[in-house]
């Protein structure tokens, strides 16, 4: 049992909207913080709110981050959710240093946080574990398909379906390097991959003085490659007897260890049977922790990992622990879910979250803020809280709606579309959305993003505003915009000509559809086209001459419209080109200049944002460029390899 402290300074090892959710507690508990951060971060919100920063090398470096926390004078350090949060050797490090780790000892860290090790004490405390192989067997005696995953981690990081033998070779290579990068370990399990599984999780809280109790069960079923997309409490379609079966499992593992401080649990659930399978613990914090928090009536479950921290017994009673209405939680990313979810970069010209009675924004996005491949691309997230499922479901559709990035794509868009969806809608009914379902569909064709035709009204009308007042490249001011333009109909330039009559009430047409302005003022445009109301955030940056740019955020998908270059000439034909996709490192280089290679043949392997992408020969052919090396950095459009197809001239 830890020795009684009392937390006065916390030092918060991480950044973004961890350190800010963390900072929340402190602040409303009198605890002083202290943040970290790494020289692009220098300026960065979480910094500006901490009562003390210190600058370190990297949010991994060990060493830097106790000897901050030492020399800051801090009792206790609060790892977040990811970097150092589930590393033994940090935990090790700061007891050494006399400092308290908000979370668990270093021996269950290691003990859970191996998945190997963990699926042993599962199955010592009865809970029931997957069927899986030796990594090392002959594949042809698996019964397909199987799940490789590292055996040091989580979050999807070294992670693959593989259906067939003949895939695994590459499949288990491929998910070693990004393991041994990821953790440090390239250790593999193999385990039997369930189709129609949900993933359904249980948060746990212990303390040092032997209690442990649950707080429900999450369903985090809504997944692209294994990362958590929308998660939700409590888990629809749970009976009440499966509810006290999986939580209980829960805690008959967290007390088999001794866990002590917030941890989850997490489970497969085989839609066809009501099975379930632990998968793993996470012994941290985890991202999706504020829709437990809201069902359980505004449990803090910061303030409870203090309070153990400090130890104290848990101020829970599983007996006065009850459900309240229905929690979810998108997760904002910059990302582009109709390219392939590639990751993005850029600088957020304009971002505005929604807020309002059941909704709550957990982020560390602000206007003007640049976004770069550097860290984890999870801008922020958005969760709503309503007395069922159907109107939070319908809460979040209205939250994304009113949620705005403009400067760089998100998947805000995509978000809205799948919380809109008949298969998020009947998540635990029969053929509802499970683990797989959105690495099975075709994106495009079963989310549809939103047409750009009312966006193109939108920037039409502000770009017609714009060339009516001064010039400046906005339109928008605190009192709305003057109005007296000439009534005749104007001609302006977007990705098309279109055309528009504003008259001096504020009424007219574009491109022959009515229109009639309510208001345009702080960059939300809001206007009622042919009968519908459509409101929007709009940016734009136009010259006298009318080249730049009008951005729309319409139902949370960003829309650009950019004038032609009238003097530029045709772009070069790049059939045969493979592009860099993203800023990224190059993991792999496999052919050489003047070799022969077959389509679909990896040429290379990029990473950017913790992702891998594989760059495929597009037909058969001779590689003329290879202008990539391993460890090399490239930049978004750098032609990587050519390959130039058999038969051409």
């Amino acid at each position: 049992m830890s020795a009684m402290i009392q937390i006065r300074t916390l030092l918060i090892a991480n950044r973004g909207e961890i350190a800010l959710r963390v900072m929340r507690t402190a602040a409303r508990l009198g605890i002083r913080t202290v943040a970290v951060f790494t020289e692009p971060d220098a300026h960065a919100l979480h910094v500006r709110a901490a009562d003390d920063a210190v600058q370190v090398p990297s949010y991994l470096d060990v060493e830097a981050i106790v000897a901050a926390a030492v020399a800051s004078g801090a009792q206790a350090v609060h790892p977040g959710y990811g970097f150092l949060s589930e590393r033994a050797p940090f935990a090790r490090a700061l007891e050494a240093a006399g400092v308290r780790l908000v979370g668990p000892s270093a021996e269950v860290i290691d003990l859970m946080g191996r998945k190997d090790a963990a699926r042993e004490v599962a199955e010592r405390a009865g809970v029931p574990v997957v069927p899986s192989y030796d990594p090392e067997a002959d594949p042809t005696t698996f019964a397909f398909p199987v799940l490789v995953k590292a055996a040091a981690g989580g979050g999807g990081k070294g992670m693959r379906v593989v259906r067939d033998a003949g895939e695994y070779a590459e499949a288990i290579a491929a998910a070693r390097r990004e393991a041994a990068k990821a953790f440090g370990d390239d250790a593999m399990l193999v385990e039997r991959y369930v189709e129609r599984g949900r993933h359904v999780e249980v948060q746990v809280v212990g303390d040092d003085h032997g209690d442990v109790v649950h707080l429900f069960e999450r369903d985090c079923s809504a997944q692209r490659r294994h990362q958590k997309v929308l998660e939700e409490a409590p888990a629809p379609g749970i009976t009440a007897e499966l509810r006290h079966r999986i939580t209980s499992a829960a805690v008959d593992l967290a007390k088999e260890v001794g866990y002590s401080g917030a941890g989850t649990v997490e489970f497969l659930l085989d839609t066809r049977s009501d099975d379930f399978y632990f998968l793993e613990m996470n012994t941290r914090l985890q991202v999706e922790h504020p829709v437990t928090e809201a069902i359980c009536g505004g449990v803090d479950l910061v303030e409870e990992q203090l309070r153990v921290a400090e130890g104290h017994p848990l101020s829970l009673e599983q007996g006065d622990l009850v459900i309240h209405g229905h929690a979810i939680e998108a997760r904002v990313y910059a990302e582009d879910p109709y390219a392939g979810f590639l990751p993005q970069a850029g600088t957020a010209s304009i971002v505005r979250w929604p807020s309002g009675a059941g909704v709550r924004v957990d982020h560390a996005l602000e206007s003007g803020q640049v976004v770069s491949t550097s860290f984890d691309p999870m801008l922020g997230k958005v969760v709503v809280h309503g007395p069922d499922r159907e109107a939070a479901r319908l809460a979040l559709v209205d939250a994304l709606d009113r949620t705005s990035v403009l400067g760089l794509t998100t998947n805000t868009g995509f978000l809205r579309a799948l919380a809109a969806s008949d298969a998020f809608r009947d998540v635990g009914a029969p053929g509802g959305l499970d683990t797989a379902w959105l690495d099975r569909v075709d994106i495009p064709a079963e989310l549809p993003a939103p047409t750009d035709d009312l966006p193109r009204v939108l920037a039409a009308w502000t770009a017609a505003m714009v060339r009516a007042s001064d010039g400046h490249g906005t339109a928008y001011v605190a009192d709305g915009f003057r109005l007296g333009a000439d009534p005749a109909p104007t001609t302006v330039e977007l990705d098309r000509p279109v055309v528009v009559h504003r008259r001096p009430d504020g009424t007219g047409t574009v491109d022959g559809l009515e229109v009639r302005q309510l208001s345009a003022a702080e960059d939300v445009l809001d206007l009622v086209v042919d009968g519908q109301r459509v409101r929007a955030v709009v940016n734009a940056r136009l010259g006298l001459d009318g080249r730049g740019f009008v951005e729309v955020a319409h139902r949370g998908q960003l829309f650009r419209f950019t004038p032609p270059d009238r003097l530029a000439g045709h772009a070069d034909d790049h059939d045969g080109d493979l592009l860099a996709p993203m800023p990224g490192t190059v993991l792999d280089v496999r052919v050489e200049a003047g070799q022969q290679v077959e389509e679909g043949q990896v040429l290379g392997v990029l990473e950017a944002m913790k992702m891998e992408l594989a760059m495929k020969a597009p037909y058969a052919g001779t590689v003329t460029i290879v202008d990539a090396a391993v460890g090399r950095q490239v930049p978004l459009g750098h032609v990587l390899f050519h390959v130039e197809q058999e038969g051409s001239e």
